[in-house]
């Protein structure tokens, strides 16, 4: 008889940031450290878990509205907008790199994950966020998150795309990938089938209306798709 696996699963965002999608299309991606407890050694895309105060961080803008309808398949509803904040504020940590428009927090204080970006006269916008995969870690692993993939076109980013000089150490040599060559570094398998799929929409600027879900669960796993029927379409 298989032991269900007891190790919590969080939630969590990732950002892609696409440079010069038209032309030589580039992602960013840093090297997780020798010591991680997940992935260690891993090249990957900046992103990490959901904080508590993400729920209530003030967004300039809103998340595009498939995408937020996405987000809330098979998942809380109020779940969008955290998701969004996390997804800003991780791509500010571990690179430097800030998704905002200019103004003024609201009272009360700005909680403590924000305060450097706050610090620079911007309040997050997740208008340029599109939500294109969400994919359970498998059981078994030391860590598991039920992680959502945002897609953004770097054009959104505030300031130097080349500055990473704010960045925490969390990931490092920082660097701008040519899609046609990131396979050529240790990528996690999902990055890997991730990655496929960015190719695939590298000439579609509009959100996706289907978003591959790869659920992997104590008793099996199953490669879905969030496409707004119920139940969700397997492939």
């Amino acid at each position: 008889m298989t032991t269900p696996d007891k190790t919590a699963i969080r939630n969590a965002s990732t950002v892609i940031a696409l440079r010069d999608r038209r032309n030589d299309p580039h992602v960013l991606m840093g090297q997780r450290g020798a010591t991680a407890a997940f992935m260690p050694n891993k090249f990957v895309f900046p992103g990490g878990a959901v904080d508590e105060a993400d729920a209530s961080v003030p967004l300039a803008r809103p998340l595009p509205g498939l995408c937020a309808q996405r987000l809330t398949e098979e998942s809380p509803r109020d779940l969008a907008h955290a998701l969004a904040a996390a997804a800003i504020r991780e791509l500010w940590e571990e690179t430097g790199l800030m998704l905002g428009r200019p103004g003024d927090w609201p009272s009360p204080a700005v909680p403590a994950d924000w305060t450097s970006f706050a610090d620079r006269g911007l309040l997050p916008s997740a208008e340029a966020l599109q939500f294109v995969f969400r994919a359970i870690t498998p059981p078994g692993r030391p860590r598991r998150f039920d992680a959502r993939f945002f897609l953004v076109d770097a054009d959104a980013i505030a300031g130097d795309l080349d500055d990473f000089s704010a960045a925490c150490d969390e990931l490092s040599h920082l660097q701008w990938v040519p899609l046609a060559r990131v396979r050529d570094f240790d990528l996690p398998f999902i990055t890997e089938v991730v990655l496929a799929e960015i190719a695939a929409r590298v000439e579609d600027a509009k959100p996706p209306a289907s978003v591959p879900f790869f659920r992997n669960d104590d008793e099996e796993s199953l490669f879905l798709r969030l496409q707004g029927k119920s139940p969700m379409a397997r492939t």
